[in-house]
């Protein structure tokens, strides 16, 4: 069947959350602690974040965000694909559909940061237009952080 649907979705969907679990597992398993920056859903601006869930017939197999920065510029955060759902072109579908929403609520500019252990995220980042820049904002002073920014037009 293999029919692919994306969802925008509060903060504390339990498919959500549970993707952002296991993302977070990852990530403490390859940074240390300091340099893995979360999203604290229990933040009052968490509510300026567009959260996405890629369901695959029916069961969550992935999860994206994207937050307001300025009012030109957004954030691509908790970008996942489970384990057992990747090379299917989840996160490209759920990139795409992030940058089409945050285009049309007026942003020009999508900026992330990853990291030097996750290759094949910024091989995907890099296919899909972004281009490395300096660190910015809360990454600025961390060693491991890389960051990228694409145009959105």
């Amino acid at each position: 069947m293999n029919t692919l649907t994306l969802q925008i979705t509060e903060p504390k969907n339990k498919d959500l959350l549970d993707l952002i679990a296991k993302l977070d597992d990852y990530l403490y398993s390859i940074y240390p602690a300091e340099e893995v920056f979360v999203v604290d859903l229990d933040e009052p601006k968490v509510q300026d974040i567009v959260f996405v869930v890629a369901y695959l017939d029916g069961k969550a197999a992935g999860c994206g965000a994207y937050r307001p920065l300025d009012s030109h510029s957004a954030e691509l955060k908790r970008i996942f694909v489970d384990p057992a759902y990747r090379n299917r072109g989840i996160a490209s579908r759920v990139m795409t559909f992030l940058e089409q929403d945050a285009k049309q609520a007026g942003f020009t500019a999508m900026l992330l940061e990853t990291g030097p252990m996750q290759q094949e995220s910024i091989e995907l980042y890099k296919k899909f237009g972004y281009e490395l820049i300096d660190r910015f904002g809360e990454y600025i002073d961390c060693p491991s952080s890389i960051c990228m920014r694409k145009h959105l037009v």
